[in-house]
């Protein structure tokens, strides 16, 4: 059995469907620079948020097999598999803590004051799942939610089309039927539901004025943090701590966009390239079942 301070050293694990997570490694590494990091993105299989909830929570389970022997705390770092997957990935890897993303964000909404709708912008998946609104809806019954699709930022934030009257003109043709639809109502607040989309907050933020744009990574930094001291997982030497990570494929363009979420640039060197070979023998399996159960 692992002694207690030799599971204190293990890394945090972060999982995402491929690249956007890193905002939220930002965030923890900022919050605990003493901890060790273990990035996963999923990126032989991404986007998650077009694919179907029940493929997205096979993915999630297979792909967090790697994590998972590996880690003291698993972190989804992605609001669609946190959407259709979260408790799945719990129940499975139980007694790991498996923190998500959607209830941070949701809780950092309620914190805001101002009265209005919580907007919460997000990919298609997230959206359909209706997983902001249920979360909200436990939380604060009267808070009104508006969510909406924007699957389209994804592939600007990974071209790095981050700033710039160009990213605000985009942006804000892609907002202008939910300005509509908002009319005369001044949400409370903006939610970025998507972990790429912090790093288009910049031209979000002037876009929206006054109301506050949140980014829920710092919200689940505090969370994280919190979980690890109850437990009592907090890494208590100070030598340097590491980060590593791994990716299902395009390991050259993992290392390269990278740069855009995190800040700094990352050597292809430094990202393994690990594969998932269990998938296609026990996932499939379980949707060919209930396909042939359906008919």
């Amino acid at each position: 059995m692992m002694s207690l301070s030799s599971k204190k050293d293990l890394p945090i694990g972060i999982f995402d469907s491929g690249i956007g997570g890193l905002t939220v490694l930002k965030a923890l590494r900022q919050q605990l620079p003493h901890e060790h990091f273990l990035y996963l993105g999923d990126t032989a299989r991404l986007p998650y948020g077009t694919k179907s909830p029940d493929t997205v929570k096979n993915y999630a389970l297979n792909a967090n097999e790697i994590l998972a022997q590996q880690v003291k705390m698993l972190v989804i770092a992605c609001n669609t598999a946190t959407a259709v997957a979260l408790e799945a990935l719990q129940e499975r890897f139980f007694p790991i803590p498996v923190v998500g993303v959607i209830e941070p964000g949701a809780q950092a909404a309620l914190n805001e004051p101002n009265p209005g709708p919580v907007v919460v912008l997000a990919t298609e998946g997230t959206v359909k799942g209706h997983a902001y609104r249920q979360v909200l809806a436990r939380l604060s019954p009267q808070t009104p939610v508006i969510e909406w699709p924007c699957s389209l930022l994804v592939a600007i934030a990974e071209e790095g089309w981050c700033h710039g009257y160009l990213v605000e003109e985009i942006i804000t043709k892609l907002l202008a039927p939910l300005r509509l639809q908002l009319g005369e109502q001044k949400p409370s607040c903006v939610v970025l539901g998507c972990t790429h989309f912090p790093v288009l907050k910049e031209p979000m933020q002037k876009i929206w004025g006054d109301i506050p744009v949140l980014d829920p990574a710092y919200r689940v930094a505090q969370e994280v943090t919190a979980l690890l001291k109850q437990q009592d997982l907090e890494r208590q030497s100070h030598d340097e701590a590491t980060i590593h990570f791994m990716a299902t494929d395009g390991i050259e363009r993992f290392a390269r966009v990278a740069q855009i979420f995190l800040g700094h640039p990352i050597a292809q060197h430094c990202v393994e390239l690990v594969s998932v070979p269990a998938y296609e023998s026990r996932a499939r399996q379980e949707i060919n079942s209930r396909t042939a159960a359906s008919k």
